[in-house]
Formats: C-alpha cells, structure tokens, sequence
C-alpha cells in the first residue's frame, strides 16, 4: 500500500475538461480525490502492483511438476522479465 501519498482534489467538471492532466497526477504518485458539489464521488490512484516473489509462484505448482529452482531457471526469468518492460497497449480495451 502507497503511503503519505500526497492528495489532489478536482472537481467533476474540471476532470470532464482535462482527464489527461488529472491521469498525470496519478502517474506522478498523487491521487486524485474526484467531487461533485464538494462530495467525493471517486478516487483516482496509482495501481498496486501484486507481486510475487519465484519460491511464492514454485509453492503454488502443482506437487507432480518437475520444475526445478536453478541458477539457469532464474536467469531464464529474469530474461523474460527484462524483455517485456514495454506500456500496455489498451488501444484495444472495450
């Protein structure tokens, strides 16, 4: 969980007019606290990333897999990780 995040408080209106700043405050760290009439209606906040670390993951396969904790599987992973940092493409999202 984010803590002491720094908060910003935006009206419905003003995030009608210009949702791409109020998304770059969000990118920055900030979250952005959404009003209508000065009533919160909504939160804007950068996403948690749920992680788990390789032992997590191995600990969840099933007790007949052969997967085996190597020095040569974890490079390969690390390989995998390193390789895909690209954005999200979501022009595709309904």
């Amino acid at each position: 969980m984010i803590e002491s995040m720094v908060q910003v408080r935006i009206s419905d209106v003003e995030i009608a007019g210009n949702f791409a700043a109020a998304l770059a405050k969000v990118r920055q760290g900030m979250e952005v606290i959404v009003e209508h009439e000065h009533q919160p209606v909504a939160v804007l906040r950068p996403m948690e990333r749920e992680t788990r670390t390789i032992s997590e993951i191995l600990a969840l396969m099933p007790k007949d897999s052969t997967a085996v904790m190597d020095a040569e599987f974890a490079r390969d992973i690390e390989a995998v990780i390193d390789g895909h940092r690209e954005p999200v493409d979501a022009s595709n999202w309904e």
